[in-house]
């Protein structure tokens, strides 16, 4: 039997929680195509999270395959207090008053920490509260408190987040919070932390600070201020994820499509991962079936050329998350069959080649798609060579391999790269093309009779120095001898 292996290019990251906990359903999460578990700060003790992270863990080490674990901080996220009666009703025409006194609310106001949001509102200023289902407008406002008349009213309760759309909010983007969760996770040995509510480039060199290397960083979009910083903070950080809940929220949510195109492209430009993500399945919550549209919704993250799409509460809270994942997947594999998918990506490659990297991965695409090549097989320290090849979007498999575990985890969530580590470095290229048509063989990415094309830099084991490319037969005899130099 061949071993596990994905018969896509798109990965799927799958949010764990009260109906996914558990050794038996991760592993068959995975089973069903997650390539990536997130697990979210915002919920769960510090005890449940490194729970499931030993889980994660304990199904790679069983299934010999490397497991990608993002770790989603809260951010700054803005609540309101809790009410007297656990929740009020607002009257359209209404004064609401929000404030920092500590006392339950009432139908004329409630706290509304931290004092910093007061000091930059200013009259006019928009509030949306329950995701925008409550919306007020800011009359006056002062150093503790701001009142505001309801525009739109319906039923607040306790803990509802606020978002200020029209306002750059000086709040630092690591709460307390955040950084006692930032440092737990990366002593667990997460491989990628999602930073929420980033709203400049700065928030990711702080977190960068404090990561100090032990994982990379991915900038959540869910912000007006970050879409008009984006090229900033796309340059700070290692990916970006399209979060487009709150960015549906604060925006008008026609605005949202053209958005999530524009920052795909850009990313993918950038050779860096993007993540799609939010409400993409929602139905499937309470249902086996999506809807039509979630469908089309997760249609279009994919030939838009996303590297991953997301499942939050489909996964994390849902009656079927298996069901849900195996639906991403199996759209995901009719989707890239569609001979319009390649036309598209085709389309939307930027060339821009500058270095001799880019130039290598460049012609190893070309080859593989006008000649009879099975795989591209990079070999990689740092993941760069595969985030190269990644951004070309080439039309046949990329296998990464490394001797580096952390890497091919985090490699994992990057289009179409299958990971795969050995135990020592190499030091010779012609042990390099060995290794390469060994794991082609293993997972079925190649049989004997075809070739594939192995990139890798020259000296071994020096990131940044990808300069040569190699043809390699995957004839058997070639495996167990070696070829001549």
């Amino acid at each position: 039997m061949t071993p596990l292996r994905r018969h896509r290019m798109i990965k799927i990251v799958a949010t764990l929680g009260p109906s996914s906990s558990s050794y038996e359903m991760i592993r068959a999460l995975f089973e069903a195509g997650a390539d990536v578990f997130r697990l979210n700060m915002s919920h769960g003790s510090h005890d449940e999270i490194a729970a499931r992270h030993a889980i994660i863990r304990k199904v790679e080490a069983d299934l010999g395959r490397p497991i990608c674990i993002l770790a989603d901080l809260q951010g700054p996220k803005l609540r309101v207090g809790e009410f007297a009666e656990g929740a009020v009703e607002l009257a359209e025409g209404q004064s609401f008053r929000l404030d920092l006194d500590d006392r339950p609310g009432d139908a004329t106001r409630v706290t509304l920490p931290p004092p910093e949001i007061f000091k930059a509102l200013e009259p006019g200023a928009g509030l949306l509260v329950n995701d925008g289902k409550i919306r007020l407008r800011v009359e006056s406002c002062g150093a503790d408190h701001a009142e505001c008349t309801v525009i739109v009213g319906g039923t607040i309760s306790n803990r509802k987040g606020v978002n200020v759309p029209d306002v750059v909010l000086p709040l630092a983007a690591l709460s307390d919070k955040d950084r006692k969760d930032l440092e737990f996770v990366c002593e667990l040995g997460v491989d990628w932390l999602a930073l929420s509510f980033v709203q400049r480039a700065s928030d990711v060199t702080e977190a960068r600070e404090l990561a100090r290397g032990r994982a990379a960083l991915l900038s959540k979009i869910e912000k007006p201020a970050a879409v008009n910083a984006f090229d900033e903070i796309l340059d700070a950080s290692d990916g970006i994820m399209v979060a487009r809940g709150d960015l549906g929220v604060e925006l008008p949510v026609q605005n949202v499509p053209p958005i999530q195109k524009r920052l795909v492209r850009r990313t993918r430009a950038a050779a860096k991962p993007v993540i799609v993500a939010t409400q993409m399945l929602e139905s499937m919550i309470e249902s086996p079936m999506p809807t039509r549209a979630e469908v089309s919704d997760v249609a279009t993250a994919i030939y838009e050329g996303a590297d991953a799409i997301m499942l939050s509460a489909e996964s994390a809270a849902g009656q079927y998350p298996i069901e849900a994942v195996s639906t991403m997947n199996n759209v995901a594999i009719e989707v890239e069959s569609d001979p319009t998918y390649i036309d598209i990506i085709d389309s939307s490659r930027k060339a821009d080649h500058k270095t001799i990297a880019d130039g290598i991965v460049a012609a190893a695409r070309e080859l593989a798609e006008k000649t009879e090549i099975a795989a591209i097989c990079c070999f990689s320290q740092s993941g760069t060579t595969a985030y190269l090849v990644a951004r070309e979007r080439p039309h046949v498999p990329i296998i990464m391999i490394t001797p580096i575990r952390t890497v091919a985890r985090r490699m994992s969530l990057v289009w179409g790269v299958h990971c795969e580590t050995i135990e020592n470095r190499v030091e010779r290229f012609k042990k390099a093309v060995i290794n390469a048509v060994r794991v082609a063989r293993k997972y079925g990415f190649a049989s004997e009779t075809d070739q594939i094309l192995v990139t890798a830099g020259i000296p071994f084991n020096q990131p940044g120095t990808t300069n040569i490319l190699r043809v390699a037969p995957c004839a058997e005899h070639l495996i167990v001898q070696g070829e001549p130099e």
